[in-house]
């Protein structure tokens, strides 16, 4: 891969990360509530998942994927459920917050935000598909291939990393300037609906 195509590979990636999913929630979720290390944490179990799903790529799972409807739909319910039983479980906790116990605190740790961070990357079945339509554009046939993947696996890691902790920032400033417990059960409420409404649109996206 030359400068030039790795530079366009760099500049569409970043474009699509910019865009918040429910990996950019989680990461500013954790961020907000739990610090930097705790958004750090949820980071790498994302990008845990990416290099699995980037190695899944390189041997051609999309096409499996495509190919198999049935397996398609059973990932993405499987994904979907998970997405709105977090949403669900950061609702009613929120709604306990003000008779929380130290015990219950510690068990809200678990499992751990690494974990969690690879589950919620690897909620979505569509990010193989995607990716195996995205990534062998910017393959070339003059530079060895696995050498590439990791290139691209490498620049995902940077994109991911500075635009989640991008964001982790300016809502951990938003929240600090705001110090309420009123904002902070309105910001909570937000983002964990958006889990669930991003969980119910995987359940009953068509593609």
């Amino acid at each position: 891969m030359n400068f030039e195509l790795w530079s366009l590979f760099f500049l569409s990636y970043l474009f699509i990360t910019l865009a918040p999913g429910p990996n950019v929630l989680f990461v500013v979720q954790n961020a907000v509530k739990n610090g930097y290390k705790e958004a750090t944490l949820s980071i790498l179990g994302n990008l845990s998942c990416q290099a699995i799903i980037v190695v899944l790529v390189a041997f051609g799972a999309g096409a499996v994927l495509e190919q198999s409807p049935f397996a398609f739909l059973i990932l993405k319910i499987i994904g979907g459920v998970y997405l709105i039983y977090l949403g669900v479980m950061g609702l009613l906790k929120n709604s306990k917050n003000n008779s929380t116990s130290s015990q219950e605190e510690t068990l809200s740790k678990v499992p751990s935000n690494f974990k969690s961070g690879f589950l919620v990357s690897a909620s979505n079945p569509k990010t193989v598909i995607f990716l195996s339509a995205f990534l062998p554009q910017f393959i070339s046939s003059d530079y060895p291939i696995p050498s590439q993947f990791i290139l691209m696996f490498f620049t995902i890691s940077i994109i991911v990393a500075s635009v989640h902790l991008t964001y982790s920032y300016l809502a951990r400033n938003i929240s600090s300037s705001m110090k309420s417990t009123r904002f902070g059960n309105t910001f909570s409420k937000i983002y964990n609906s958006a889990f669930i409404a991003f969980g119910g649109g995987l359940i009953f996206s068509t593609k």
